[in-house]
């Protein structure tokens, strides 16, 4: 098992916002350019860019939160997120999302496509994230062994994206 490294460089470790609750130090990372879930707790890439790491490691404090239709939105620190929630805050948490957006809204965020890094698959009724390889989501369709619990989970393969837009933050 890859052992946790500090990666921040000294940067705040809350993320891009102190809205958003730090994880204790050091961050979970490990080698290369492909994240990786270990236990449940995504490890993010070494090589990866700062907001990357930084959207990586929001997921991670907010994975067990459960689901709740509207949550996350309002407010950046909620006791449950939907699927639109999670993923605006991820986005926030690396400095690429000032509001949260609901999946309608996010079909017009960021850029058309797939990103190198990061990616969001949304239409009018659900939104999921891909960051370095691998998937936010609240939905477990694909997941083999899907953790207990509802809400905001780190999935090992990738689903569907058949019916969703792609959309990516500039040069990520």
């Amino acid at each position: 098992m890859p052992s946790a490294t500090a990666t921040s460089g000294g940067a705040d470790v809350g993320g891009a916002n102190a809205s958003t609750p730090a994880l204790p130090c050091p961050h979970p990372a490990v080698p290369g350019t492909t994240a990786q879930i270990i236990n449940g707790l995504a490890y993010a890439p070494v090589d990866a860019p700062l907001q990357v790491q930084e959207a990586i490691w929001a997921g991670d404090r907010i994975r067990f939160k459960p689901y709740r239709v509207g949550g996350g939105h309002g407010k950046w620190n909620d006791t449950a997120y939907d699927c639109s929630g999670s993923v605006s805050y991820v986005l926030h948490a690396a400095g690429l999302l000032k509001v949260s957006e609901d999946s309608g809204e996010m079909m017009s965020w960021g850029r058309r496509g797939a990103g190198q890094w990061i990616t969001v698959y949304t239409n009018p009724a659900h939104a999921f994230i891909e960051i370095a390889g691998i998937r936010f989501d609240t939905s477990a369709e694909q997941d083999p062994r899907p953790p207990v619990g509802t809400g905001p989970r780190w999935r090992p393969l990738m689903t569907s994206t058949t019916g969703f837009m792609s959309r990516h933050p500039l040069g990520l």
